[in-house]
């Protein structure tokens, strides 16, 4: 019996059978999960495309987190497929390229705040929206790159990661009384799309595996993925608003 027997899920953030979110969804299902994905715009015919890839294809369903109609329309958009949600993964983030690599000190106001938007604002967004489909004991888990610390090139993403951490915990406070936990998996740099519109990406890709006790595979999305789905079984059924490291060890150690 797997980790997710009869669990159903939503997965945002497929883009490519690389991103961090397809692995989720695939380990999910190999662990007895039913799963949802999402997407939206020019990527949503990719991503279907994708989910096909997957043990079992799975239905996606349009959302853009950006957009209030979307975010309303999303429980019945869900319903269409599965009658209730047990888990919910964000894995979901943009940032302007102007607010990255040597343009912290210039960005302006209008790409900051979509960054702010998108990458943190939008877990609430998430949270809220697929509240009512909620069973009780359900799971919200939020991919985040640690934002404990001021990184090269992450520029305001890494702001907007320190908002979205700490959106997690006070979600994880008002969700609570309800059973919904709220956690968060800090991942080790991991070459995927989003990650390579990052300008400056590689100076991570040596320094990582330098620093890391465990050593660290930019190509490996897989121990990432495995955490998400641990998180959301039922054996941390009383850990919310904890950010679990999987990076190699590297948070932990000074150099």
């Amino acid at each position: 019996m797997g980790l997710l027997e009869g669990k159903k899920l939503l997965v945002t953030g497929v883009l490519t059978d690389a991103s961090m979110a397809f692995h989720v969804a695939r380990l999910a299902q190999e662990q007895g999960a039913s799963v949802v994905l999402s997407s939206f715009g020019r990527q949503q015919r990719i991503t279907e495309v994708i989910a096909r890839r997957l043990p079992h294809p799975a239905p996606v369903v349009t959302l853009d987190v950006s957009d209030e109609d979307d975010l309303g329309a999303l429980a019945g958009r869900v319903r269409e497929h599965v009658d209730s949600l047990d888990g919910v993964v964000h894995s979901i983030g943009f940032a302007p390229q102007s607010t990255m690599g040597d343009g912290f000190l210039t960005a302006g106001w209008s790409d900051v705040s979509t960054a702010l938007q998108i990458s943190a604002f939008s877990l609430q967004a998430l949270a809220v929206a697929t509240t009512p489909l909620m069973n009780a004991g359900s799971s919200v888990v939020g991919l985040t790159f640690d934002a404990s610390l001021a990184w090269p090139v992450y520029g305001w993403m890494g702001v907007a990661k320190a908002a979205f951490e700490s959106t997690s915990r006070y979600l994880a406070r008002e969700l609570g009384p309800v059973g919904v936990r709220c956690n968060l998996v800090a991942a080790g740099p991991v070459r995927t799309t989003a990650a390579k519109a990052i300008p400056g990406f590689e100076v991570f890709e040596t320094l990582w595996d330098d620093r890391a006790p465990l050593r660290w595979d930019v190509k490996d999305p897989i121990p990432p993925a495995q955490a998400c789905v641990a998180l959301m079984s039922d054996w941390f059924p009383k850990t919310t608003g904890e950010i679990v490291h999987v990076d190699g060890g590297v948070h932990a150690v000074g150099a």
